[in-house]
């Protein structure tokens, strides 16, 4: 012990231990509620008592390690700390005598000391008198799960960081006091004492020359990103996703934009695997983009996209991670395209939602006024021979199912990565397998549907459109929309209104060209988009890489219209009209109709083939009770599984944040 220090300890010493002898053990009044309810017993020592040494510049002894070990309590300081209302002998409980017995350990138990005084409380019910108290301990409750709590590997003896490894016991300050400021400040340095290395790595960045060249408050220090209890090991995913959070309580915006994009979206699910906020800009040592040493400045974007990319091309280094809709200046091309694309959504189903209430309710009113029977029955002689008209083939049905089913598929794969943000995509996602499992059951079905389509375009080359003469081109059997389309659209109003009677279609309807053209615009749309994502290395390397934003946004939001049109126009079209009850349409499966619906459907058609004595050529003989019913089921199936998605993108659409 220095020699100074020691005499005036001493001194001081003698002088309280008389003091104390005059006084007997008179407790000083306690300064506040929560001294006088908590403390466990009346401490045999003042503080000021303490102080009479341990306030002494220069108070200091010899350490275990051999090295002197500073024992001075800057009382000024110790008086603005949470814990200038406790006795020094109620933390320090092996202190019995002045001066200090030999053999003292002065070993001094912050845990034990909190959750007794916690559990007190709540014995003597005054939780809400003492709810700070619960705050450290539940705080407590996560440093005993946290790295800094486990043994370290230098000596099994003693664990990797305790409280007063990085709370100075005796300068413990209240929340938003200019105490707790400056502390937070020197936090680098308190960390710094173990991890050296990323503290001199710190201090280059653009965080560190913030916090200990400006002393600039807002700047993060360590805990701002690795966090205060929890910390533990930056390569866990469960750490990366929390420093990811972090990194927006700053960068709010620039975080928002990120969600955006798929990384963001897989991180959102609870996923590590794709990139994070540290693996682009760097984590100890990150600064500005427009510093020559950053990561993710132009001159360095594509060995940054290398790391993961490792075919990564030039076109890399102009994706846009923070891109948004609402910047025309930064993004034009994406403020182009989302205006384009809710333009698109609202003139789409502001026609065909009004479209279907309006049938809805014409319907309605036909039916209650008994001028329209849906399902008459058959002739007698076709009813009694059990046929029917057959308007599908099997090929055609095995197509339309395989491409119902890859659709749906489609739509929950996708829309579980869209909506990443929304209350049921990560459960829907943790029942999939992972994104990286969802990306293959989403690709699949990608191949299967685009499969179809393009062996249908094949089909109809090679098979149909050589027979077809000019006039075949906008004929009865042609899905080319022609004017009569338009003026049946037009008349399907009128009769709406009640302004004209409802009129006759001849094979196809103006919808049901509608539904078949607009798979070609979703091929050319969603299908090319989702080529460019799925390959981004040859959509870079003739592409630049802001396309990748046009194309996520893109594929998204038209990947909405398609699965909310189906689930609600389309089933509307085929299944709910009141005149179609109870659904569902089962002739995409069984392949026939019954012949009063089709005449009543397709009149022109009928019609056309009465005349020409061709009708008995198109009847078949009824499914099977059998099949009918299977028929149902599997329809009702898909009708029911197509409603729960519908569900669950208008539950993204609504409730998301994106």
């Amino acid at each position: 012990m220095r020699a100074s220090g020691f005499a005036i300890g001493v001194a001081a010493g003698v002088i309280f231990l008389a003091i104390a002898a005059g006084v007997g053990r008179d407790v000083r009044a306690a300064e506040s509620a929560e001294a006088k309810e908590a403390a466990p017993a009346a401490p045999k020592f003042e503080n000021e008592m303490c102080l009479g040494c341990h306030g002494n510049e220069g108070f200091s002894a010899p350490g275990a390690n051999g090295k002197t070990r500073s024992l001075h309590v800057v009382k000024d300081k110790f008086g603005k700390s949470v814990h200038a209302k406790r006795f020094c002998v109620e933390c320090h409980k092996d202190i019995t005598e002045i001066p200090h017995e030999k053999g003292v350990t002065h070993k001094v138990g912050c845990v034990e000391c909190h959750e007794d005084r916690w559990k007190t409380a709540q014995k003597d019910g005054k939780e809400q008198q003492f709810a700070r108290l619960g705050v450290v301990v539940e705080q407590i409750e996560h440093y005993m799960k946290s790295i800094h709590a486990r043994p370290s590997k230098a000596d099994q003896s003693r664990t990797n960081a305790t409280c007063y490894n990085c709370h100075d016991a005796h300068y413990v300050y209240p929340k938003d006091s200019p105490g707790r400021a400056e502390w937070r400040l020197s936090l680098p340095d308190v960390c710094g004492k173990c991890h050296s290395a990323q503290r001199t790595e710190y201090l280059d960045s653009v965080h560190g020359r913030q916090v200990m060249g400006n002393a600039n408050p807002a700047a993060p220090v360590c805990s701002d990103c690795h966090t205060t209890h929890d910390v533990d090991r930056p390569k866990l995913d469960a750490i990366k996703l929390v420093i990811t959070r972090n990194c927006g309580k700053c960068h709010a915006g620039n975080l928002k934009s990120y969600a955006n994009t798929y990384h963001g979206q897989v991180t959102t699910l609870g996923y590590a695997y794709t990139a994070t906020c540290f693996a682009c800009h760097g984590s100890h040592g990150i600064q500005r983009v427009s510093h020559p040493r950053s990561t993710v400045h132009p001159n360095n974007r594509l060995k940054t996209c290398q790391q993961c990319h490792k075919g990564a091309t030039a076109g890399f280094v102009s994706f846009q991670p923070h891109a948004n809709t609402h910047d025309f200046a930064r993004y034009p091309a994406m403020w182009i395209a989302a205006k384009a694309m809710i333009a698109l959504l609202i003139g789409v189903f502001a026609f065909f939602w009004a479209h279907s209430a309006l049938w809805f309710y014409r319907e309605y009113r036909d039916r209650k006024e008994g001028k329209s029977t849906p399902h008459v029955a058959m002739d007698a002689v076709l009813r009694a021979q059990g046929r029917q008209y057959q308007r599908f083939g099997g090929i055609w049905r095995i197509a339309h199912l395989a491409f119902a089913v890859s659709v749906m598929m489609l739509v929950l794969t996708g829309m579980s990565v869209l909506f990443a943000d929304s209350a049921w995509a990560p459960a829907f996602m943790k029942q999939l397998g992972s994104p990286k499992v969802s990306a293959i059951m989403h690709r699949t079905a990608a191949a299967i549907m685009l499969g179809i389509f393009f062996v249908h375009l094949v089909y109809m080359a090679l098979r149909v459109v050589p027979k077809w003469s000019v006039s075949d081109w906008f004929g009865p059997h042609s899905l080319v929309p022609s004017w009569k389309d338009l003026s049946d659209a037009v008349a399907m109003f009128k009769w709406f209104f009640g302004q004209a009677p409802r009129p006759v279609f001849d094979r196809w309807t103006y919808w049901e060209k509608f539904d078949y053209w607009a798979v070609f615009w979703g091929m050319a749309i969603i299908g090319g988009s989702g080529m460019m994502l799925a390959f981004p290395e040859a959509t870079a390397s003739v592409l630049p890489g802001w396309i990748f934003n046009i194309a996520t946004l893109v594929h998204g939001e038209e990947a909405i219209l398609a699965a909310v049109f189906l689930f609600t126009v389309h089933f509307f079209n085929n299944h709910f009209r009141p005149d179609k009850l109870p659904p569902p349409d089962i002739v995409m499966f069984t392949g026939s109709v019954p012949l009063e619906e089709f005449r009543r459907e397709h009149t022109l058609e009928y019609n056309r083939l009465v005349e020409s004595r061709q009708l008995e050529k198109h009847l078949v003989d009824a499914p099977s009770q059998q099949m009918a019913l299977g028929s149902r089921v599997l329809g009702i199936a898909l009708i029911a599984f197509g409603l729960i998605l519908l569900v669950l993108v208008l539950a993204g659409v609504l409730g998301g944040s994106s």
